[in-house]
């Protein structure tokens, strides 16, 4: 008996370790490894970096949107200062804005986006990283996303 509770733990870990293998995809720009979270259900995409007190340098979330589309992004309950480039369906940098944490203030794309990228406060502007720049990976991205509803805040 303790050797199937034991079993069915192990198992379980397993699967949700390669769970959260499958939840993060591996972009390059200008040679500049990221690995990315993605948040891609209208769920996963309004909790965006909520409450993270913490992120590594190179690390960061990438939200997908069903078709390209002018999107905003603000920061309600963020602890984290950000940075994020909108991005289109060919992986190209659309434009690029600063958020400060905790703040409502809406930062949007210039032209419709199929990705945003949400890295530390300054990441692409230390790898200098512009607008028209190409993110390399994003091919590995979810080409689909799922439609579950919000859950009411």
């Amino acid at each position: 008996m303790i050797f199937r509770i034991g079993l069915f733990f192990l198992i379980s870990l397993m699967a949700l370790s390669a769970q959260a293998r499958d939840n993060r995809v591996k972009l390059h720009i200008d040679g500049q490894a990221i690995r990315a979270e993605i948040a891609r259900t209208p769920a996963e995409r309004a909790q965006g970096l909520m409450n993270r007190r913490s992120m590594g340098k190179n690390d960061g979330m990438l939200f997908v949107f069903e078709q390209p589309q002018i999107v905003s992004m603000w920061m309600k309950n963020t602890l984290l200062p950000l940075s994020v480039a909108f991005i289109d369906e060919q992986g190209r940098i659309i434009n690029i804005a600063e958020m400060l944490p905790q703040t409502l203030d809406s930062h949007s794309s210039l032209a419709p986006a199929k990705y945003a990228l949400e890295m530390n406060a300054g990441w692409f502007d230390k790898h200098s990283v512009l607008a028209g720049k190409s993110v390399e990976g994003m091919e590995t991205a979810p080409a689909k996303t799922t439609t579950a509803k919000v859950p009411n805040k």
